[in-house]
């Protein structure tokens, strides 16, 4: 009995190192302490769109913490264009490595890339990750599907104030299951706008105003894309 459950432990060992093995983002060069972080290469021959790190830490007492952190990145593809934009919220490029920081880590921890999903859909690793990362693509996709919506509803047949100011009032009308960021970070820029704009630049506001639908459209498109899974 005593060499059987050791075979399962050896077996199971041998899973989750090949698991880890087969992941095309590879966790490397761990640095614990106060700043720590770790180096995440892409050995694939496409982007990674999002990923799950595990760092697990084992206390002098036995008591085993672990930290998980899940990026999504897939709406970088746009997002990147912005100032300011974060290189952490990223996609990984094909042969990418990229240093990641981390909460501080005792010494002695490990750390293991669980799940990643690629830019076809491919999703690799662990189940309730890739599904917890799919369930809020679609969250987002129809957020952002509704805003989309809205812009479309006033902006073809109408310009400048009076564009606003019906984007003002459709806003104002929320969804029962409450207001999503992508309703809110619209409605506040309409907000920015309509409190901007003069008879002198009304056309270069109207023009923002038409970038910014697009850029919401982009992402939607993108969302749409990406909250598909290929396998």
């Amino acid at each position: 009995m005593k060499k059987f459950l050791l075979f399962l432990l050896a077996a199971s060992a041998t899973v989750v190192a090949l698991r880890a093995a087969e992941l095309p983002v590879v966790a490397s060069r761990l640095v614990t302490g106060p700043n720590s972080h770790i180096d995440l290469t892409n050995t694939s021959s496409q982007p990674v769109t999002a990923w799950t790190l595990v760092v697990t830490t084992t206390q002098p007492d036995g008591t085993v913490h672990r930290a998980t952190e899940t990026v999504d990145a897939y709406l970088s593809e746009v997002t990147k264009e912005f100032a300011g934009m974060s290189a952490r919220i990223e996609r990984l490029l094909p042969g990418q490595t990229r240093e990641i920081a981390l909460d501080p880590a005792g010494t002695g921890a490990i750390a293991e890339v669980t799940a990643v999903i690629l830019q076809d859909g491919t999703a690799l690793g662990d189940p309730e990750a890739l599904t917890s990362v799919f369930e809020h693509r679609a969250q987002e996709r129809d957020q952002l599907h509704e805003v989309v919506n809205v812009f479309e509803s006033v902006l073809p047949s109408s310009r400048g104030t009076a564009a606003l100011e019906g984007l003002k009032r459709a806003f104002a009308v929320q969804s029962p299951q409450g207001e999503s960021s992508a309703h809110q970070s619209a409605r506040e820029a309409v907000d920015v706008y309509l409190q901007r704009v003069t008879p002198a630049n009304v056309d270069a506001v109207d023009q923002l105003l038409r970038t910014y639908a697009d850029i919401v459209r982009r992402e939607y498109d993108l969302a749409e894309k990406h909250s598909h899974r290929k396998n």
